[in-house]
């Protein structure tokens, strides 16, 4: 049988083409946790994967969903997860409480924290004070809820005299929904959607910021091990920069961003996770700070505000220094970390 042009064209094609294919199989695959459920604040993850800039930085990401922050270091040190994303606060805790475990802050895109409690705009808790002798409800791997001593202790109240159910994560908003409790702790993205979801809206809501009350805290961080980071350096800072670009081009295109987390997830409420996406670039990311020194432009100053607030609010001995929680040695350069100021 002959062989024709054609048949040599495509042959020749294909070999061309195996080395490209072989390097996108050979991609090493790296384990991520997001914080909490797929939604719009952590979207921009998938987003980059669906852009392929995972990809580009030369890595195959697998992400999963998470259970709280609170869990994401628990989750990192037992190796169920080589990279993650959680509130910084529950890792500080974390760290001070285990040392030996090795986690490490390599990133942190949240500037201002979403930490909160929110009660009825119409009940009797007008002031922190008034949480004394009332029931909170969350699960025990809240980020607010584990944050709460050190909110208690900087605003001026008795943590011991306040009343906790314990509830799954789908059953905290239904709690004050359904006056069963007389307030929640988390993060305003997940609690004050939820709510409004659930028919309370942000009006009928009224929220007491942990950041109002002496606690300039920070919010949302990447975080692995030492050991992984020593081994796999290059993988860090692809996660990293990956991470980085995606936020940067979500900020610049939020529908697109939403329409990743939809692909991802075909049940998602496209309007309350768009506006729940807007919240946290509003109220967490996008800060003055960070558009003029770009994102994970930690101030150590402020940063070591936060570990002794941390640590003092849960009886220890003031010992964590910046350096023993955060590196910022897997950052891309500061031009690759600027957002752009869009309309």
């Amino acid at each position: 049988m002959p062989i024709t042009r054609r048949a040599l064209g495509l042959a020749a094609a294909s070999l061309v083409a195996a080395p490209a294919t072989l390097r996108a199989q050979a991609l090493p695959r790296v384990k991520y946790q997001v914080d909490w459920a797929f939604q719009g604040p952590n979207a921009f993850m998938l987003y980059g994967r669906e852009k392929g800039f995972f990809r580009d930085a030369g890595i195959d990401l697998q992400i999963d969903r998470g259970f709280g922050s609170g869990r994401v270091p628990i989750d990192v040190a037992g190796g169920a997860y080589e990279i993650a994303q959680a509130d910084i606060n529950p890792v500080i805790k974390f760290i001070a409480e285990n040392p030996n475990a090795g986690l490490v802050v390599v990133g942190v895109f949240g500037d201002r924290s979403l930490l909160c409690a929110t009660v009825r705009e119409e009940g009797p808790i007008r002031a922190p004070k008034d949480f004394e002798g009332r029931t909170l409800a969350a699960p025990d791997s809240d980020a607010g809820r584990q944050i709460f001593p050190a909110f208690a202790r900087a605003a001026g109240f008795d943590a011991s005299k306040v009343n906790w159910l314990t509830v799954r994560p789908e059953l905290r908003e239904p709690m004050l929904v359904q006056r069963r409790a007389d307030g929640i702790t988390g993060a305003a993205t997940s609690t004050g959607m939820s709510l409004k979801a659930l028919g309370m809206d942000w009006p009928q809501q009224r929220i007491l910021w942990y950041r109002d009350y002496g606690l300039p805290l920070y919010g949302t961080c990447w975080l692995t091990t030492r050991d992984y980071a020593r081994r796999n350096p290059e993988l860090v800072r692809a996660v990293v920069a990956g991470g980085i670009r995606s936020l940067r081009e979500a900020h610049r295109d939020p529908a697109g961003c939403i329409a990743a987390l939809k692909a991802a997830e075909p049940l998602t409420d496209v309007a309350i996770e768009a506006e729940r996406q807007q919240v946290s670039l509003r109220e967490q990311i996008v800060s003055d700070h960070v558009m003029a020194n770009g994102l994970s432009s930690v101030v150590p100053s402020r940063f070591q505000l936060g570990l002794t607030a941390v640590e003092e609010a849960y009886g220890m001995a003031p010992k964590l220094k910046p350096e023993d929680v955060y590196t910022d040695a897997f950052l891309p350069p500061a031009a690759d970390r600027r957002l752009v100021v869009t309309s």
